[in-house]
């Protein structure tokens, strides 16, 4: 909020350089209108809300103007360009530091990193491996109790599958009445 002699107005103030941003229609700010605009976007077509909500939240930025849009793209692109050569040169084996006895030790230590890394990553390969076969043996022993307690339940059967009554009518009586 701006203080005045007209009174209270409310603008936003453009940072980069110090500036209120009172063009704009629709100002980038959370109102009403805004959030309504925002919520409709939505509905008829997601990309239409993202880019209101991208304009509320980013819109003081660019100030209104489509030279200063640009002006903050391109600060962004090259703020990314740099990032990514600052990286670059900072990964193993890119760039020599000048010293050879540096350089060597730095590969010397970057291979042996490598073998440990390869010797690391065998040893979880086979304790996957055992805790696959540990769960495969425990599935079947679980399986092989649920088997003989089915079969223990199933009457006339014990563990050698063979019939223990001897009864012609297998346990059910006589139904001749």
């Amino acid at each position: 909020m701006i203080l005045s002699l007209e009174g209270p107005r409310y603008a936003h103030r453009d940072w980069e350089n110090e500036t209120e941003m009172t063009t704009a229609i629709i100002k980038p700010q959370f109102s009403p209108l805004t959030i309504a605009l925002m919520v409709v976007g939505f509905i008829v077509f997601w990309p239409l809300g993202l880019a209101m909500l991208a304009y509320i939240i980013w819109g003081e930025k660019f100030g209104g103007s489509p030279e200063k849009a640009q002006a903050y793209w391109n600060k962004g692109r090259s703020w990314c360009s740099s990032s990514k050569s600052q990286f670059r040169s900072h990964r193993y084996g890119s760039t020599s530091s000048g010293n050879a006895a540096f350089d060597d030790y730095r590969a010397e230590q970057l291979r042996r990193l490598e073998e440990e890394r390869a010797r690391l990553d065998a040893e979880i390969e086979a304790f996957h491996e055992y805790m696959a076969n540990l769960n495969k043996a425990k599935d079947r022993e679980e399986f092989d109790r649920f088997m003989n307690e089915r079969r223990g339940s199933r009457q006339g059967y014990s563990d050698d599958n063979k019939p223990t009554n001897t009864d012609p009518n297998n346990g059910w009586g006589n139904n001749n009445g």
